[in-house]
């Protein structure tokens, strides 16, 4: 059995979280563009969620939040939570943890059909294993590990209670 380690304690995940909503509250500075969270399901709504309520205060924007379903394995299914235009809105694509760029790659797929006025990324933790051309624009915290490691993030009703690292 894998031992873990815990990287992100719950404080520390809220630390990161907020720092996170602020940098996207100081980017969307002056702009009145609609924001849409989409959040990767499961644990990429979470933080979907979380970052809109800490956000929420510094924006003059109304802010909407959609959860995306897929096989992060074999994506060729790619479900939203419901049909919204995305034309003209800030899109932040939020996820759990980045490992091969993959997920935060194909959840971009159903965006492809729209003209938003800018889509960016955001994960609590990135792994550094690209295999996509997909980089975070936001990150919690970046942790270099080997292609065996695995990075769980915990959670309950209340939000992220732990990050965790199998070796």
């Amino acid at each position: 059995m894998p031992d873990n380690k815990i990287i992100l304690t719950r404080e520390t995940a809220a630390a990161k979280l907020q720092r996170m909503a602020l940098e996207v509250a100081e980017q969307l500075s002056g702009d009145d563009a609609p924001i849409i969270i989409i959040g990767i399901c499961k644990s990429g709504m979470v933080i979907a969620e979380k970052i809109a309520s800490l956000l929420q205060p510094y924006v003059n924007s109304p802010v909407t939040i959609i959860a995306l379903s897929m096989d992060k394995n074999n994506p060729d299914e790619i479900t939203l939570s419901e049909a919204i235009d995305f034309n003209g809105k800030n899109i932040i694509l939020t996820d759990d943890v980045s490992n091969s760029g993959k997920a935060l790659l194909y959840a971009l797929k159903p965006l492809l059909a729209f003209n938003p006025k800018r889509i960016q990324t955001l994960v609590l933790v990135e792994r550094m294993h690209k295999l996509f051309p997909v980089k975070p624009d936001y990150v919690g915290l970046s942790v270099a590990t080997t292609f065996s490691d695995f990075i769980k993030v915990e959670e309950n009703e209340e939000g992220i209670t732990a990050v965790l690292l199998s070796e």
